[in-house]
């Protein structure tokens, strides 16, 4: 017997991802697409100022992960792609109700290949247990940087090291509090529902 067939409760599949566990249809990945867009834009309205950077600290980057993670791959991808569109469009729910193509759209698109790469991860059971999922969400965090500050520098007409000093380095720490917290919660529920 397997280990992944020893720690899942009959009825999961190896290869799905908390959003699978609700029944299949066209209308459920329609609204956990919606669904995980409103999530990222609200928590973007949770935003700190940081000074001296034109980046606040918001809650956004923790959504897109965990949306990405609960949703898999294309879910994922659809669901920050329908953020950043929207956004784009003129929907004031980036950063501090911001909309369009800001200094920090950045981070945005990394936010969208992050989701995706998360999601893929999650298919392969990165989300249920703490270490495979601190993993997970670091790895995250470091495609969203790697797009998001080198954009910075770019669209603010800095050079990259001041991108790095005022892109990355005030985030870090916020950073590391949002992976610990998406290390509880992603196995937790995956505990809660192996019963």
């Amino acid at each position: 017997m397997s280990t992944a067939a020893a720690t899942t409760r009959p009825g999961i599949r190896p290869g799905e991802v908390l959003a699978d566990l609700l029944p299949a249809s066209r209308v459920r990945d329609t609204a956990l697409v919606l669904g995980g867009a409103a999530l990222t834009g609200l928590a973007a309205q949770i935003a700190l100022p940081v000074p001296g950077s034109p980046v606040p600290v918001t809650g956004q980057t923790f959504a897109a992960l965990l949306v990405g993670t609960a949703l898999g791959t294309s879910r994922g991808l659809f669901s920050l792609a329908t953020y950043a569109l929207l956004g784009l469009a003129g929907v004031p729910w980036f950063a501090g109700g911001g909309s369009g193509a800001t200094v920090s759209f950045g981070y945005i698109l990394g936010m969208l290949l992050a989701a995706t790469v998360v999601g893929a991860l999650a298919r392969r059971g990165a989300d249920r247990s703490v270490l495979r999922m601190a993993g997970t969400m670091l790895l995250g965090e470091a495609i969203i940087y790697a797009i998001g500050v080198p954009y910075l520098a770019s669209a603010a007409d800095m050079s990259l090291s001041a991108a790095v000093a005022v892109g990355l380095t005030p985030f870090l720490l916020g950073d590391a509090l949002k992976a610990a917290l998406a290390m509880g919660v992603l196995p937790t529920a995956w505990k809660f529902i192996n019963r």
